[in-house]
């Protein structure tokens, strides 16, 4: 079982949206227009929110103005609040594509475990959100070996093995979340960030054992072949190495090889939709400052697809530098409490290498 103990969480609005009806701004968790009243649903075929009219059978949709006629229906866990992701209407389970990774779901009938499964869900939507933009398997090779997965269950060590991600049900409680921060020394603690963390683990099998990167992989983080058991006992009895500042993202990304890669595959994920989600926020961070709401002379990319990484992280700093003012301005913590040193930045290119091969 692979441990997680640090990892940030980004912005949490992404890409911009517009009912397909009417043309009002919705947003990623919606599922009812306010304006004209339309039905929301999230399409990840189509990777926006579509607006819903009534098809001929009960419980079945057509998208609005959207494209596609095939009819859908919304997955089975919208009766929990859980989900407004889009099925197709012959699906058998009634799942969408995101919640089909589920292994398995808190007991509902117990006291605040739909609560806390409500707000897993909302951060591992934005996790499955994000793969699907970068283009990456959901499934590891060769094909049918396995399938990332989801357990969200009570009393359990949050990790990774195998390709199933394990989050305890108390990291949903705010309270016990910032106790464990504060215990584990981390600047800050989030859902989104322990998904993040974890899915490294499951795309470093994919992306860089499977396909013969582990020379490269070892010249940048270390050999992984270190004994993983010893490796965290040390890092848990004697804190993170001295120099941890001068090589790593964080402190805990110091413990072992593959603790380093997924704690800086997480940092790529909140690096990269932060600067999308500030892109179509018209927070333009290239340049000089935040300019809010202007009209820019900068040609729009897809920072997922399309943006090198120079570029991305030459808009990435300003950006980050500019909004810890603003949260110290407001009397909270700083937005990123990380500083990149040059051994990390190297390690962050080489995660934004291996994501464009494989996409």
């Amino acid at each position: 079982m692979i441990e997680h103990r640090d990892a940030g969480e980004s912005t949490l609005t992404m890409r911009n949206y517009a009912c397909t009806k009417c043309g009002n701004k919705v947003y990623f968790e919606n599922v009812t227009c306010l304006a004209c009243r339309s039905a929301l649903g999230f399409d990840d075929a189509l990777l926006t929110i579509v607006a819903l009219e009534p098809a001929d059978e009960p419980a079945l949709f057509r998208r609005v103005a959207a494209g596609g006629s095939a009819s859908v229906r919304y997955c089975a866990n919208a009766k929990h609040a859980a989900c407004n992701w889009l099925a197709a209407a012959g699906d058998g389970n009634g799942l969408c594509r995101a919640c089909d990774l589920n292994r398995t779901i808190p007991n509902l009938a117990e006291p605040g475990s739909l609560a806390a499964w409500q707000e897993l869900e909302r951060a591992k939507k934005r996790l499955v959100y994000s793969l699907l933009r970068f283009g990456l398997p959901l499934e590891s090779r060769p094909a049918g070996s396995g399938w990332l997965a989801f357990d969200f269950v009570r009393d359990a060590t949050t990790g990774h093995q195998d390709g199933l991600i394990t989050i305890d049900l108390l990291e949903a409680d705010a309270v016990e979340r910032e106790r464990q921060r504060q215990l584990f020394g981390e600047p800050y603690r989030a859902l989104l960030g322990h998904l993040r963390h974890e899915s490294g683990h499951f795309y470093w099998t994919l992306l860089v054992e499977e396909v013969g990167l582990l020379d490269d992989f070892r010249a940048l983080f270390g050999d992984e072949r270190e004994d993983y058991g010893t490796a965290l006992a040390r890092h848990h009895a004697e804190g993170p190495r001295p120099d941890w500042q001068e090589r790593h993202v964080s402190a805990y990304a110091s413990a072992h090889p593959w603790e380093d890669w997924a704690e800086t595959w997480a940092h790529y994920l909140h690096i990269v939709d932060a600067v999308d989600t500030a892109d179509v926020e018209g927070m333009e961070p290239r340049s000089q400052g935040l300019s809010f709401g202007a009209l820019w002379p900068f040609q729009r990319t897809d920072v997922y697809r399309g943006e090198p990484f120079a570029t991305l992280m030459s808009r990435w700093i300003p950006l980050s530098t500019a909004l810890n003012s603003l949260s110290r301005c407001m009397g909270h913590g700083d937005f990123y409490p990380f500083v990149i040193p040059g051994p990390a930045y190297d390690k962050l290119a080489f995660v934004h290498d291996v994501i464009r091969r494989s996409s």
